[in-house]
């Protein structure tokens, strides 16, 4: 009986044991569901020699950390202007026109992976409308143009502070401006395309008062090449849309027929949890092409906020449980 007895406690011991709290040292399957558990938290370093945070790859430190300076954030920047107009176009009127013009111009900047990141690239959208009036206040034009250039620039760092970027931009335009007077001539098209050259400096300084940053650009473009759009003098756009007279109508342009240039001065000041930018947009272009003078002024004061994010989308998706999306 006493041998009966020690073995049903045996057989009832070894019943209850899987049951029984685990122990400190987990079984290899236990260990692979607490690291997937984690995962919204933590990531597993072990293995690793990149990081994937924000849909970005992160370079480690010395220490084996995530080193968040290559971390590739893009700066946006939006603003509204206003300012005085100076416009001339032969193929409408001799006349000189002078008023008001508006600009919306959204700026986007990033840093590439090029050249060991010191390339960045630079994407503007200007929207530009105006009503000009001649001298004796009996006629205007009425103008709007869409402007997109997307540039890419080496950034030479002398200083910590200061940043010196060199390069190039695809621009496009395409715009019109209308003559109220006219009836037979009344409007007239532009389009170009072309290669810009760019140079930009940013420097950035803080108060003695304030902590926060502030900085300091300013930004010169002229284009050194391209094509453009130019009717014949006199011709107008019935003998070239609809009876083909299409000889001429796209012309190369560059220096000898063509120059404008724009001068960007902005200042990136933080109030409250913003940072606002504030600054000075000149715009200056004029062509002689076909016997018609054109050329189109601008200065603008310009005033918008900035942010900086990071943008991930695509594949990049199914990282999102690392963050917490109102949408996905």
């Amino acid at each position: 009986m006493k041998k009966l007895h020690g073995l049903s406690l045996f057989f009832l011991f070894a019943c209850l044991l899987p049951h029984c709290p685990a122990s400190a040292q987990e079984s290899p399957a236990d260990t692979t569901a607490v690291r997937i558990n984690r995962k919204r938290a933590t990531v597993d370093r072990s293995n690793l020699q990149k990081e994937q945070t924000y849909g970005l790859d992160l370079l480690k430190d010395d220490n084996g950390e995530a080193d968040y300076r290559n971390l590739l954030s893009i700066n946006e920047g939006t603003l509204v202007g206003i300012g005085g107009c100076r416009m001339q176009d032969t193929y409408l009127s001799r006349e000189k026109y002078g008023g008001l013009g508006v600009r919306f111009m959204n700026e986007r900047m990033r840093l590439t992976k090029l050249a060991n990141y010191k390339i960045s690239r630079q994407n503007i959208v200007h929207i530009d409308i105006s009503s000009v009036m001649n001298g004796a206040e009996n006629a205007n034009f009425l103008s709007a143009f869409a402007n997109y250039a997307l540039g890419y620039h080496y950034r030479l760092i002398p200083d910590p502070y200061l940043k010196i970027l060199v390069g190039g931009s695809t621009h496009g335009m395409l715009g019109m401006v209308y003559n109220t007077r006219n009836g037979n001539n009344p409007i007239t098209v532009h389009a170009d395309i072309d290669l810009n050259l760019s140079v930009m400096a940013i420097y950035e300084f803080r108060t003695k008062k304030k902590k926060s940053p502030f900085a300091v650009r300013y930004q010169f473009e002229t284009p050194v090449l391209g094509v453009l759009f130019s009717p014949v003098y006199a011709q107008s756009y019935y003998e070239i849309f609809s009876l083909g007279n299409t000889a001429e109508i796209i012309k190369f342009n560059s220096f000898h027929n063509k120059f404008a240039m724009r001068n960007y001065l902005m200042l990136d000041f933080p109030v409250s949890t913003m940072t606002v930018r504030a600054g000075y947009l000149g715009s200056y272009y004029s062509t002689d092409i076909h016997q018609i003078d054109r050329y189109i002024i601008s200065h603008n004061v310009m005033l918008g906020f900035v942010k900086e994010f990071v943008a991930f989308g695509g594949r990049e998706l199914k990282k999102r449980n690392l963050f917490n999306s109102a949408y996905y």
